[in-house]
């Protein structure tokens, strides 16, 4: 059935038939917090505006959705599946960015998360490289990500288009995310993509990484 092929890819927004609303989660910073490198204009339009339109259409969807199911109409449900998957997607990948960032961020990780980045890609450098030559390469919108593989037990960089979740569309665990959508970056770098993803390095909250990396690894 579809909702069980599509649990990995709802799951962390809670049950497809619930009757609770998303809700914009807030973010643990001020949107001037991670300036110079992101600026607060950006991030208050990305946060408050672009976020919270994924939330109220996936709300919107969800309720479209859960009357073709009443109604048993598969056509409806195949029809509402694309919205569901940019909307739902949406909300996911912002969810996890913003926590992923941070005004203390920066650096480089410590621990397993080092350990394994060692492992699987040579050195922190190489992943680096690797991750925003990857992004870089997006083309139109879309994100790079490092996510955890579990079937392998080892760590894999992945580009999704548009707001494809990755562990819905790879089955990758995510654990870093980086939004290459021009609304994410084009009010401070223009169309110098290269530029922005040079300065968020500055910005990423490897405490967060690495909790999430010890979570899924569990």
């Amino acid at each position: 059935s579809f909702s069980r092929s599509s649990a990995k890819f709802v799951a962390p927004l809670g049950c497809l038939l619930s009757r609770q609303k998303h809700t914009l989660p807030d973010l643990p910073y001020d949107y001037a917090a991670l300036e110079p490198h992101i600026n607060a204009e950006i991030m208050q339009l990305h946060h408050s505006k672009h976020h919270a339109t994924y939330v109220n259409n996936l709300n919107v969807v969800e309720e479209k959705y859960k009357e073709a199911l009443a109604k048993g109409d598969v056509t409806a449900q195949v029809s509402l599946q694309p919205a569901l998957k940019f909307n739902g997607g949406g909300h996911i990948n912002h969810s996890i960015f913003w926590t992923n960032l941070s005004p203390n961020g920066g650096g480089e990780p410590k621990g397993e998360l080092m350990e394994a980045i060692k492992r699987d890609f040579g050195s922190f450098a190489n992943f680096k490289e690797k991750l925003t030559a990857v992004s870089v390469g997006v083309q139109g919108s879309g994100w790079g990500w490092l996510g955890y593989n579990k079937e392998q037990g080892r760590l894999q960089i992945a580009a999704c288009a548009n707001q494809d979740p990755l562990q819905g569309t790879t089955g990758l665990i995510p654990l870093l995310g980086i939004d290459v959508w021009e609304h994410a970056y084009y009010l401070q770098y223009k169309n110098v993509r290269p530029d922005y993803l040079k300065a968020i390095w500055n910005v990423i909250n490897w405490e967060n990484v690495s909790s999430r990396y010890a979570t899924c690894k569990k």
